[in-house]
């Protein structure tokens, strides 16, 4: 048997009639029986002992359901004390209760077809029972305290597993009929089973030393005496009454049928106006119908008339709409492409780094860390650096003497025409003496003071880092990208397409972290050019004199990398091949291999990863151009040679700049980022972590949240806009 099962649900037609008997038993002048029989019920209602307990119910008939317990929970075997007939057959019970024997009024137990595999000893309590019917069930033995029914006439255990018969059951005096299966029985013999009830008795009471009689000679109640007691053993006692008493019973069941049947007439003519109301109430439901169709028809006609003008003007608005999408969808593809050309740029330039940042860093240590030698003191340009240091500063003085030098000579010549030349050029040598020593003094100032000095050089030394001028291009180009996703996201909004956020947020996202990730590169790269500013400052603490003018010298006489490599060998168009193709950190490498275009032009894209070039479609595209760059080299007429001492005037050429993501269309370019607080000024601030470009300087201070994504504002960066 399984520990969980589901609780079978009664039918409709069961549950109807449950109510249906329950009404009937609980209306006035009904008779003492309560009928709850196929009802489909597995455990008896709590409003059946209910009923029984407050009507006074002297039978209760529960056969044919699905039962497994007699008493539910919650229920108390007490509600059905007046019970006398209790008719349980073709249910599931396992087990009687316990306390059966409460029951003290009961005459009649019908337990037939069921599970039960044992009998509870409180059944020989039940002091007035006179049929107990157990047939079909799975017994193994019958109780000792059978022999206390003092009342049993009936006893019937066949169909059954029982092989033995109690001795005490030769006490039962009253017993006419005992209905078994003689061939399984062991005691009595089965030739005893087999002659009768009667040889049964006469075998027991021989077996228990008790004399005989037969059961015509015993008095038994009468089923109306409620709670009399049984009478004493008795030879005499007229038999009549017993009779009498069947046919008041058959009697009275009599009476319940012709009632059961009149209720079942009555049902059938409630059932029979029913549906004649339930005729009369489809015909009006017809009418109604068909008079609903026609009015739904001439809405439908009129409906059809406005969807058709609807689904024209539909039509033409998804036409515009998937118009602009594929017009964003373009936008979108352009942005990504410049993004994804900047987290190539951002790569190479990682793994370029750690060659530049070792290059930096040794050049650095082993120019600016090294003593300075007497030679480098005797050839100092003490003036002319001085000069350089000090011409922002003496720029609008000098200006200002002049102008004053200018006047003053203009009014002399107004006011002493007639003076002699001799006196206007004492006091024009008196005012340019006046002017150089102011020039001197400032000169020697810088000379003496070597803070001045000391800030000049770090300006210059910040200014001049290779790796943090890469850093502020990749910043400029990010905020750029973030400003223009900013206006595409914005524009999405207006025109209500939600289809492609999700991708420009991504997008949006990983520009964020590539911004903070270079911002965290140039802090940190300022802190490493401010600790080898410390050190060259530990090392001037020697009182070497002039120290910061002769770094501030070698600065300035140093050659930017692409300068050196080409006077290392490397050619002026081979760097600008690779300016031009965004791969400048492959410079140390082609330098130290001693590359050439005429040796590019012999070469292969897996020559060049064994190089070190690691991007397959930027060792194809430097293989192109420097097959391109040879053929118009020698395409091109050579130029006549100056004669000999006769010098070229030459012109520096420009380095061709990195090529830039590309531009993004004319239509987003136009279109002006201002604030979306304001509306007034333009959009000045990035919000990190979001990336978001939407507020001016002064309206983002009071905010915590982006306006557009309302996440948490976690840092502020000013963007300034190129004119």
């Amino acid at each position: 048997m399984p520990l969980f099962f589901r609780k079978r649900k009664p039918s409709e037609e069961a549950r109807k009639r449950l109510e249906y008997q329950m009404c009937l038993a609980k209306e006035a002048g009904a008779d003492d029986i309560l009928d709850i029989s196929k009802c489909e019920l597995s455990e008896i209602p709590f409003g059946a002992f209910a009923t029984c307990k407050v009507l006074q119910k002297k039978v209760l008939i529960v056969h044919t359901n699905h039962l497994t317990s007699l008493l539910p929970k919650s229920c108390s075997l007490l509600s059905l004390a007046t019970i006398k007939v209790l008719d349980l057959h073709d249910n599931q019970l396992t087990a009687l209760p316990d306390d059966i024997g409460q029951l003290t009024a009961l005459q009649v137990l019908n337990v037939e077809r069921n599970q039960l595999t044992y009998l509870p000893r409180s059944i020989g309590n039940l002091i007035q029972l006179q049929t107990l019917n157990v047939k079909d069930n799975r017994l193994k033995e019958l109780p000792d305290t059978l022999g206390e029914l003092r009342s049993l006439r009936t006893l019937d255990i066949s169909e059954s597993e029982i092989q033995r018969l109690p001795q005490m059951l030769a006490h039962v005096r009253t017993l006419e009929t005992l209905s078994l299966d003689a061939s399984s029985m062991v005691y009595p013999p089965q030739e005893v089973c087999g002659a009768g009830t009667e040889a049964i008795q006469q075998f027991l009471c021989k077996a228990s030393g008790l004399e005989y009689y037969p059961p015509s000679q015993y008095l038994l109640p009468v089923l109306e005496q409620d709670g009399a007691e049984n009478s004493r053993d008795s030879p005499s006692g007229p038999t009549d009454r017993f009779s009498s008493e069947e046919v008041d019973w058959q009697n009275r069941f009599s009476d319940y049928e012709k009632r059961k049947e009149q209720k079942l007439l009555e049902k059938l003519e409630f059932e029979r106006r029913l549906e004649l109301g339930q005729r009369e109430h489809a015909q009006l439901l017809q009418q109604s119908n068909s008079q609903k169709d026609e009015i739904l028809q001439t809405v439908k006609e009129e409906q059809s008339r406005l969807e058709q003008g609807l689904s024209e003007r539909q039509r033409y608005l998804d036409a515009e709409r998937q118009r602009l999408q594929e017009q964003l969808k373009q936008t979108e593809q352009n942005i990504s492409n410049r993004i994804q050309k900047l987290l190539q740029e951002n790569q190479r330039q990682k793994k370029s780094s750690e060659i530049l940042k070792s290059l930096e860093n040794e050049r650095i240590r082993m120019e600016q860390l090294m003593s300075i030698t007497q030679e480098e003191t005797e050839n100092l340009r003490r003036r002319e650096i001085a000069s350089a240091m000090q011409q922002m500063l003496t720029e609008s003085c000098n200006s200002r003497l002049i102008q004053m030098a200018y006047e003053s000579q203009r009014q002399n010549l107004v006011q002493q025409a007639c003076s002699s030349m001799a006196e206007m050029d004492e006091r024009f040598q008196q005012i340019l003496s006046w002017q150089q020593m102011d020039q001197n003094k400032a000169i020697s100032q810088i000379l003496q003071e070597s803070a001045m000095q000391k800030a000049a050089f770090e300006a210059l030394q910040v200014k001049k880092d290779l790796m943090h001028r890469q850093i502020r291009k990749q910043i400029k180009l990010i905020e750029t990208e973030l400003l223009q996703l900013t206006q595409l996201e914005l524009k999405r909004k207006s025109l209500d397409t939600e289809a492609l956020q999700e991708m420009i947020s991504e997008q949006r996202w990983v520009l964020s972290s590539l911004l903070q990730q270079l911002l965290k590169e140039k802090t940190q790269r300022e802190e490493e050019l401010r600790e080898i500013l410390t050190e060259l400052e530990a090392k001037s603490e020697t009182k070497q004199e002039n120290y910061w003018l002769i770094q501030y010298q070698r600065l300035l006489n140093q050659k930017p990398l692409s300068l050196k490599l080409q006077e290392e060998g490397l050619e002026r168009q081979l760097v600008a091949l690779l300016g031009e193709l965004s791969a400048e950190h492959y410079l140390p490498i082609f330098a130290h291999h001693r590359i050439s275009l005429d040796m590019l032009s012999r070469m292969g894209p897996g020559d060049l990863a064994k190089v070190g070039v690691s991007e397959a479609g930027l060792r194809h595209q430097i293989l192109r151009r420097a097959q391109e760059l040879l053929d118009a080299t020698r395409a091109r007429p050579e130029l006549p040679k100056p004669p000999q001492g006769e010098v070229l005037p030459t012109a520096p050429e420009e380095l061709p700049e990195a090529v830039r993501p590309s531009a993004p269309c004319a239509e987003l370019e136009a279109q002006t980022s201002e604030c979306v607080v304001c509306l007034e000024r333009e959009a000045q601030m990035i919000f990190l972590n979001c990336g978001h470009v939407c507020c001016c300087q002064q309206c983002c201070q009071p905010l915590h949240t982006c306006p557009l994504c309302r996440q948490d504002i976690a840092q502020r960066l000013r963007i300034y806009h190129s004119r």
